[in-house]
This record gives structure tokens, sequence and C-alpha cells, in this order.
């Protein structure tokens, strides 16, 4: 019995109507995975067989693989098995009657699904110019036994509607994966970036006597600050990054001067002021936000709001402002905490000295939200406070 005797399929009206209901669900479907499901569910209904599968070229395993094959699940197979491989290898169709009848036809698949493959199809995917892959068509079911040449016609358009739809699905989510890894780089960079610019931050206290871990309870300071003074989230985190470099001179310091208990002498005491510009020299050449933000509070956050700060006397607006804000937390976390040189003072005396510092020392409207927001502020350095609880500071005996 030849094909042509058993043309008896869907009518062109069937096909067309068809096509037009998958199209739409096609082109809103980006996800390769849910396409090929689609394009499988048209090609069998249009050509009326039991089962359809676009295979797919894996470069790196060097096989094909169909995730779509009707009632089983993923199937992997050489590149030269069977009628598949055949097509792949040609790129030529493929239209047999009795399978088994046939040397191109790999059991395998039969044997191990428990599926008897009688009539079969085949049609290369091609896509500028290169066989990407192959649709297949199994056991046609109706009244006809076997494929038409007519279903051959029709499995080839939508083989070459398929290869295009398909082509851009996979361009589309190589794209992704890539970005995907662009980001996830980013976010390793920025990780060791962050990393590196707190081992930055600590080298200063590394050398130093003082009890606790004063970098990080300033930069836990400066971020609420910079947060009830309404900074975006993006400066926020950038103060709350930057902050632990405020001291980053004082590596340019000898420990002579660093961890001495007493009173610094005149000199010593000028000593001790140049870790501004050590710090901001180191700090000079930096490119990115970040370091930016650090360069311009290692070299600030000892200015006045008065002017009569230290290294260049900046007064008010002139002094950037994440160097105002690390400014208020450095002389907080230096009264409200233990140093080598002296015990942590009372509550009621820090907030006596942060009030009197108001327009002289700090910026008027950072010390009023230090004073509307006390007793948060303040509850960091308590026995029961969250520095303690981090280990940011020792324990009260």
């Amino acid at each position: 019995m030849s094909y042509q005797e058993n043309s008896a399929d869907l009518g062109d009206s069937k096909v067309a109507a068809l096509l037009f209901e998958y199209m739409p669900k096609i082109a809103a479907e980006h996800k390769t995975d849910s396409l090929l499901v689609l394009m499988a569910d048209l090609g069998r209904q249009i050509v009326q067989a039991d089962r359809c599968s676009l295979w797919l070229i894996d470069e790196e395993r060097n096989e094909l693989w169909t995730k779509v094959a009707h009632g089983v699940s993923e199937l992997r197979i050489p590149l030269s098995a069977g009628f598949v491989g055949y097509s792949l290898k040609t790129g030529e169709p493929v239209l047999v009657e009795d399978a088994y009848r046939d040397a191109r036809f790999d059991r395998r698949s039969d044997l191990k699904n428990g599926y008897h493959t009688t009539s079969v199809m085949t049609m290369p995917l091609e896509s500028d110019g290169r066989v990407m892959g192959v649709f297949q068509a199994i056991n046609k079911v109706g009244e006809n036994v076997f494929f038409s040449e007519k279903d051959l016609e029709r499995l080839k358009l939508i083989s070459v509607y398929s290869a295009k739809t398909i082509e851009s699905a996979l361009r589309a989510e190589k794209l992704e994966r890539y970005a995907r890894e662009l980001e996830r780089k980013a976010e390793e960079l920025k990780s060791a970036h962050m990393e590196l610019i707190r081992i930055l931050g600590e080298v200063s206290e590394f050398r130093s006597q003082e009890v606790g871990d004063h970098i990080h309870r300033v930069a836990e300071i400066s971020v609420k600050l910079a947060k009830y003074l309404c900074l975006s989230p993006e400066e926020q985190a950038l103060i709350y990054y930057a902050a632990p470099l405020h001291d980053l001179g004082k590596v340019g310091i000898a420990d002579s001067i660093l961890n001495k208990a007493g009173k610094l002498t005149p000199e010593e005491y000028n000593q001790m002021k140049s870790h501004s510009v050590i710090g901001r020299t180191l700090l000079r050449d930096s490119k990115t936000d970040l370091l930016c933000m650090a360069y311009d509070i290692a070299g600030a956050h000892h200015e006045r709001w008065d002017g009569t700060g230290y290294p260049d006397g900046l007064k008010g607006e002139k002094i950037p402002l994440a160097a105002r804000i690390c400014a208020v937390a450095d002389v907080l976390d230096a009264l409200a905490s233990p140093r080598c040189y002296k015990p942590a003072w009372p509550e009621d005396k820090v907030r006596e000295e942060m009030r009197k510092s108001r327009g002289t020392h700090f910026q008027p409207e950072l010390v009023d939200i230090l004073m509307e927001h006390w007793d948060e502020f303040y509850s960091c350095y308590t026995p029961d406070g969250e520095f303690v609880k981090s280990g940011l500071l020792p324990p009260v005996i």
C-alpha cells in the first residue's frame, strides 16, 4: 500500500485552524522546554501521530536528547542512532512504513519503554544553514496506517517554524544564563571587594590595644544616622561599608602613640592627627563610589562644623556629608566605649557632651536626630545591647 493511497488525513482548513490556535501560544512562550512541548503537540495533531518529539543536539555531551516524546521521560541517544541520527547526519527526511524492516532503526528505545514502533517520519530542524535537531513522528493514528507524503510536507512546514522559534529561545536562554553568570561573578567581586575593605579597615585596629571593634560600631551608628537623615538605600549602604576605613591612616602612626595610656604630648598629638592625611592619601586614586566615599570620610571625619577641625579647617557643608555623619558616630563611640586611656563615660555625660557639640563640632541636624532617637542609639552600648550581643563590645562586668 503506497503512502499516497493512505492520504485521507486532516483537511487544510483544520490544519490552518490548529496553526492559528498554537501560534499565539508559541509566540508567548520563551522557555525552550515549554516550546518543545507545544511544538510536539502541534505536530502530533497535524500529522495525526501517536507520538511526536523534537530531538535537539547536546553539543557538550555529543548526544541527541528530547524531553517531549509523548508518554515517556527524557530520552538521550547517540548522534548517529536510528532514523533521527540518519536525518541529522544527512539532512534528509525519513518516511518508512515498518521500522523493524529498516536497517536504520534503533530498537533500544522500544525495548526500554515497552513500545512498538511501526510507521515513522523524521524531518531535520534547520536554522541558519545548519541542522540543530530533528522532528520525529511515530505511528500514524486514525483511519490510515502509514504516514503520507502530505504528512511529510506538513511536518516540514512545522519543522521550519519550529527550528526558527526554538533557535531564538535557545539564544535567549543562553543570554540569560550568561547574564546570570555575569551577575554571579559581579556578586563574587563585590563580596571580595567588601571583604578587602573590611580587612583594610581592621588594619588600623590590629595594631591598637583598644577594646572592642570600633570600626564596626562606627559603621552601625553611621548607617542609623544615614537612615534617619533619609538618605537613599544606596547611600546608606555606601556609608556602612566606607565608614570602617575612617581610621585607615593610623597604619602610619607609631605604636607608642596609638597605644599610649596617658595624655599625648603636643608633638604626639600632631602625629596622631596626621592619620587623616595619610588615610586620604592611601585612597586618593580611588575610582569606585564606595572608595571615593571612603576617601572623603578618611580625610574629613575630624573636620568640625564650625571650621576648627583638621586637617583642612573645612566648615559647614563644605565637609562631605558622609564625613559629617561618621564624625558623630566616631565621637559617640569614643565616649560610650572603653579605650586604652579611659573607661566608657556614663550615659548622661555622653549625651550632654554630644548635645553641647551641636553647631560647633557637629552638624545641628545630625545631633537633633541623635537626641530624638537617643534610646535607640545608646541602647547599642548597654550590657544587653546589640554591640555586646554581637561581640562588638566586651560584656560589662
